[in-house]
C-alpha cells in the first residue's frame, strides 16, 4: 500500500476498496482486472484508491494475501485443535478442513490457482505450505512411531503437498464419481499408509 489509513473513514474506504477489488477478481477474472473497475465497484474515485493503492497490483497483493490467510487460519486452527490425537480421525478433520477452507470461495480459489502469473502466487501459497508443514512436521514427530520414519519434516512435506494437491483438484474439477467423503476416506488411506510403510 501507498500510505496506510489513519483515520476510520480511510480505513472504511480501504477496506472497500479491497472486497471490491475481490469481487471484481470473481466477476471479470484476473485479465480484465483493472483500478478502474475496482474504483467503480468500490464507489471511489480513482483518485481516492491511488492514494493507498499505487497500482491494481497492490490491490491483488492485499486480496490474495487475506485469501491464503483465511484458508491458512481455518487449516491451522483445525490442526491445531487437534495437535495431541493420533490416527485417522485427526487426518479426516484436518483434511475436512482445507477442503472446507478451499470450497468457501471456489471463484477466488480458480483465478488465483489457474489465472494468476505463477509468480504472483507461489510465495504465498508457499507461506500456507510452510505454516501447516510446520505443524505437521511437530504432529508427526509426536507420533509413538515416529521413530519409523527418517525424518518428520520430510513426511510432513510429503502428507501436505499430496493432501493439498488432492483438495485443491476436487474442489476445482468437481469429478462425479468422487463425493467429498470418498475423497476424504481416500486422503485418510493415503496419509494411513505412507505413515504406516
Amino acid at each position: 500500500m501507498r500510505k496506510a489509513p489513519q483515520q476510520a473513514r480511510s480505513r472504511e474506504m480501504v477496506e472497500r476498496i479491497v472486497a471490491a477489488g475481490r469481487e471484481v477478481l470473481v466477476r471479470h477474472g484476473y485479465d480484465a482486472f483493472s483500478t478502474n473497475r475496482v474504483a467503480t465497484a468500490a464507489g471511489v474515485s480513482p483518485g481516492s484508491l491511488y492514494q493507498y493503492f499505487p497500482d491494481k497490483a497492490a490491490i491483488l497483493d492485499v486480496v490474495i494475501d487475506r485469501y491464503w490467510a483465511e484458508v491458512a487460519e481455518q487449516v491451522a486452527a483445525s490442526l491445531g485443535d487437534r495437535i495431541g490425537e493420533f490416527g485417522p480421525g485427526m487426518v479426516r478433520a484436518t483434511a475436512d478442513a482445507l477442503v472446507s477452507a478451499l470450497e468457501a470461495d471456489p471463484v477466488v480459489l480458480r483465478v488465483v490457482a489457474e489465472e494468476l502469473p505463477i509468480g504472483r502466487n507461489r510465495d504465498r501459497r508457499a507461506a500456507l505450505e510452510r505454516r501447516v508443514r510446520e505443524l505437521v512436521t511437530t504432529y508427526l514427530a509426536a507420533r509413538p512411531e515416529s521413530s519409523q520414519r527418517p525424518s518428520a519434516a520430510v513426511a510432513a512435506w510429503v502428507v501436505v503437498l499430496a493432501i493439498e494437491n488432492l483438495a485443491l483438484r476436487w474442489v476445482l474439477d468437481q469429478p462425479p464419481a468422487v463425493s467429498r467423503d470418498t475423497l476424504l476416506d481416500e486422503m485418510v488411506a493415503l496419509v494411513g499408509g505412507y505413515l504406516s510403510a
